[in-house]
């Protein structure tokens, strides 16, 4: 089996697909404009990595009430500190960073919607990447 995606019940699916789209480099990989607007977002590399959906029959949960260490999506980059300065001007929050013994630094934000992401700047990237 090979990872497929994660899903989020969220209150405005397009306005947050085109946020990660606009901000994160993410692309649609497929979507439906009719109810529940689900919309599939791949990174550069073709790979869906998460499916946002408004579904009425689910509670949409309060994201910003969760703590990031009970579920966040999470982006390599090669740059952490440069990249949470641009996520803060558009909308992001800090949570908190934490500086590994090994170099590599990750970064906890909120995107707009209080969706816990982090930026993953790894001394040692996965393969991959």
């Amino acid at each position: 089996m090979k990872f497929e995606h994660f899903a989020l019940n969220v209150a405005d699916v397009r306005a947050m697909a085109r946020w990660y789209v606009e901000h994160l480099g993410f692309q649609i990989a497929r979507s439906r404009e009719d109810a529940p607007f689900t919309h599939f977002l791949a990174d550069e590399t073709g790979r869906v990595v998460i499916e946002l959906y408004t579904n009425p029959a689910a509670i949409v949960p309060n994201y910003a009430t969760q703590d990031p260490l009970v579920y966040h999506l999470a982006v390599f980059t090669k740059d952490a500190r440069a990249e949470q300065q641009r996520l803060e001007k558009i909308g992001a929050t800090l949570y908190f960073e934490d500086n590994l013994p090994d170099g590599s630094r990750l970064t906890m934000m909120r995107d707009p919607w209080g969706v816990p992401l982090q930026l993953c700047q790894r001394s040692k990237p996965f393969p991959g990447f």
